[in-house]
């Protein structure tokens, strides 16, 4: 049996026990109550444990033992403890009669907390039919009230029913109706004020769910800031690195070549300062340049470095080391289908390329090739041998530039291998693929060599 079961059987035995204990009590002590009182009334009782006693009392006792069933069958509960005292009335006469009644309000009271009003009207008027019935049975043997004629005493028999009928049916079921509404009003402002509540909540909880979505937009914006300022740093790392790499590499090695010339090969040592001088200006002009791309307000003074710009650096690295250009080129004009940012890439790997033979390859032969004879990409390779003079030196940030070579290559999508060749040596290439021209600018040459 479940616990809520267990206690409403409880409650069921207790109100059962207590009616016939009230009334047990009201039959055994109205008596003694009523002599005492100077003033009594004067009501003969029935005498304990007569037939008229008994018979009362045992309607007493069952019609208390009728209210256990009051929680599954209300309404015949009701019927069936008001239909008991017109069986008394009928046995035998009782000057305690009017006892049977209190049974009979805690069974209306008991129906009309448990039955809705619709379903409540016919067990009700029952009951009070048989209360009126059995009152006016009662009242019409004990006070003789068909003596002073039939439609007097019928009147005034009816008339003490239907007064115990109000009383015992009426008055009970108007009271427990009032209180059940009171209730009912209480509990449905307890579950408005707990539906606002739970509306506040909900208003509470969307406002923080957009908060949590306005925080989380704001990371992802941030988030967002932070890589592109990261880019932005690794891309200004790599042009600084660059820069370094290649004019400061090349004025560090020309200065140890003039400090060991100026004294055996002055005139010799005179043009490597002139280098020197070169290389410097050109990394002013290169930190100028950089500087101009950081500001808004300033224009790049410089183009972007092409392919076609490797030449340059071919003949400014044989200043410091023998380095053979090779260029192959195409039935097109050279690095066609390249774009600018790609060949950018291809120009700054050849920089660093050569940066890096003159640093840790001194005196080895190097070989630059430009291979543009392929349809759908462009091959640029930096080959060293094996150095011939020991090392002037390497930058405290060593490995940087073949990471920046890494970086530039997968930005473009081009294929980046680097790796030793032979006893010494060492080769870096670059594979770019051409763009995708339009089929127009394909088929142009072919319709033309058809006219």
């Amino acid at each position: 049996m479940a616990p809520a079961d267990a206690r409403d059987r409880r409650t069921d035995v207790l109100v059962a026990v207590g009616t016939a204990v009230v009334s047990l009590g009201l039959l055994l002590g109205l008596p003694p109550l009523d002599s005492a009182d100077p003033d009594g009334t004067g009501t003969v009782y029935p005498v304990v444990g007569g037939l008229p006693w008994t018979v009362l009392a045992v309607a007493l006792l069952v019609q208390s033992a009728v209210l256990l069933a009051a929680r599954r069958a209300p309404r015949s509960a009701l019927v069936l403890v008001a239909a008991l005292p017109v069986v008394v009335a009928v046995v035998s006469t009782n000057t305690a009669f009017g006892l049977t009644a209190l049974p009979v309000v805690v069974a209306v009271v008991l129906a009309a907390l448990r039955l809705p009003l619709a379903r409540l009207w016919p067990p009700v008027v029952a009951a009070g039919a048989l209360v009126a019935l059995g009152t006016a049975v009662e009242w019409a043997r004990t006070s003789g009230a068909f003596r002073s004629g039939l439609a007097q005493g019928l009147g005034a028999s009816l008339g003490q029913g239907v007064l115990q009928a109000v009383g015992a049916v009426g008055l009970p079921l108007v009271v427990t109706l009032v209180v059940r509404s009171r209730r009912e009003l209480r509990a449905a402002r307890t579950a408005e004020a707990a539906a606002r509540t739970a509306e506040a909540d909900a208003r509470t909880a969307e406002a923080d769910a957009r908060t949590a979505e306005a925080a989380a937009v704001s990371r992802e914006q941030d988030a967002r800031v932070e890589a592109a300022v990261s880019r932005e740093r690794a891309a200004m790392a790599r042009e600084l690195h660059d820069i370094a790499a290649h004019h400061l590499s090349g004025i560090a090695l020309m200065s140890a070549v003039v400090d060991r010339q100026i004294d055996t090969d002055p005139e010799r040592a005179h043009e490597g300062v002139r280098q020197v001088r070169e290389q410097s200006t050109a990394v002013l002009e290169d930190l100028r340049r950089l500087v101009g791309l950081l500001r808004d307000d300033a224009p790049a003074e410089r183009a972007v470095e092409t392919v076609a710009g490797i030449v340059d650096l071919v003949e400014a690295a044989r200043t410091r080391t023998d380095v053979v250009l090779d260029v192959r080129p195409g039935d097109h004009p050279l690095a066609d289908g390249i774009g600018p940012l790609t060949q950018l890439v291809a120009y700054r790997t050849v920089q660093e390329a050569l940066a890096n033979v003159a640093l840790h390859a001194t005196g080895a032969a190097c070989t630059v090739t430009v291979d543009d004879s392929g349809p759908g990409h462009l091959t640029v390779r930096v080959e060293n041998g094996a150095p011939t003079a020991p090392s002037v030196g390497s930058t405290p940030a060593g490995g940087n530039g073949l990471r920046g070579m890494r970086e530039r290559a997968e930005l473009v999508g081009a294929r980046l291998q680097v790796g030793p060749t032979g006893p010494g040596g060492w080769t870096v290439e670059l594979v770019l693929n051409r763009e995708a021209r339009p089929a127009s600018d394909m088929t142009a040459p072919d319709q033309e060599v058809a006219g």
